[in-house]
């Protein structure tokens, strides 16, 4: 089940990411396969998109932590608006999220505040503005069908091709609106970017989500925990029992919750019986070592 699933009543969707561009500015490496904290910026988009009932990426198959389905514009490198086109005819969704793949900070949030701004609005979609107020056509929202109809007319309108045509081409015939996030709009263009991204990653405050984030890719594990109360796990059992007990002690939380069934609840409810035994085991040194006078550490 999807945290939009469990959250009820969410949006359905359909997601096309742009992820075949030939990235001249980084000297031509496969950008999508370039790594922020440990994971490649196009995994890091798809968990942002998660939810989408069908993801399309528009490049040449490759392995990602989550699964899609793949295609190309015809002929390749034609450009965003024909990789676009590409994507979108593989969808059938009423509402598609569209997305470039070199998008280190997106997360699930942003995409939720699109397609709510696109919900909440008579326009033909909604897009993030960057910190120059400049318009993210491939960080948007759109309905499907003006947006079908937009791309259908710029190709009769050029022979039957999108090859070449800007993305602006495309916004112009369309009612947008717009949602400034500086953050969620940056992308990787260039190895300075890349740079700026990776430091940002190792800041005080986001490298543990964004290690647990890449661990639980990196297994393959879909599921929903607050970290922070293992984390107070672990701090009751370091404190209480000894500091060797910490990991031991949340690996154990980790088994306990798989043999009951897995999910959030299960870690919750095997997190809580773990805590309250770290704080009677502690309870109980601390009256040891007032009987006996001694100052056990434990």
């Amino acid at each position: 089940m999807t945290s939009a699933e469990r959250s009820g009543g969410a949006d359905v969707y359909d997601a096309v990411v742009l992820a075949g561009g030939a990235a001249r500015r980084l000297g031509g490496v496969d950008k999508p396969a370039v790594r922020v904290g440990g994971r490649a910026l196009l995994d890091r988009v798809l968990t942002a998109c998660a939810d989408a009932r069908a993801t399309v990426v528009v490049a040449e198959p490759r392995p990602t932590a989550r699964p899609v389905s793949f295609t190309r514009e015809d002929p390749p490198g034609g450009g965003p608006l024909a990789a676009l086109a590409a994507g979108v005819r593989h969808t059938r969704a009423d509402l598609l999220l569209v997305l470039s793949a070199d998008l280190p900070f997106l997360q699930e949030r942003t995409v939720r505040r699109l397609l709510t701004a696109l919900r909440e609005s008579p326009a033909d979609a909604a897009l993030l503005t960057d910190p120059g107020g400049r318009d993210q056509p491939l960080v948007a929202a759109y309905r499907a069908a003006p947006l079908r109809h937009a791309l259908a007319d710029l190709s009769a309108a050029h022979d039957g091709s999108l090859t070449g045509l800007p993305l602006r081409r495309l916004t112009a015939a369309l009612d947008l609106t717009r949602i400034a996030d500086p953050v969620a709009s940056f992308d990787c263009d260039t190895w300075d970017d890349i740079a700026t991204a990776r430091a940002r990653i190792r800041e005080h405050g986001h490298v543990l989500e964004e290690w647990i984030t890449a661990v639980k890719d990196e297994l393959g594990i879909d599921l929903d925990v607050d970290f922070r109360a293992l984390l107070d796990v672990a701090r009751d059992a370091a404190h209480g029992v000894a500091r060797p007990a910490a990991p031991l002690t949340t690996f154990l939380v980790g088994y306990a919750a798989a043999q009951a069934g897995g999910g959030p609840e299960a870690v919750a409810e095997a997190s809580r019986k773990a805590t309250a035994l770290a704080l009677r085991w502690a309870e109980e040194n601390a009256a040891t070592d007032t009987a006996t006078g001694t100052g056990g550490t434990g």
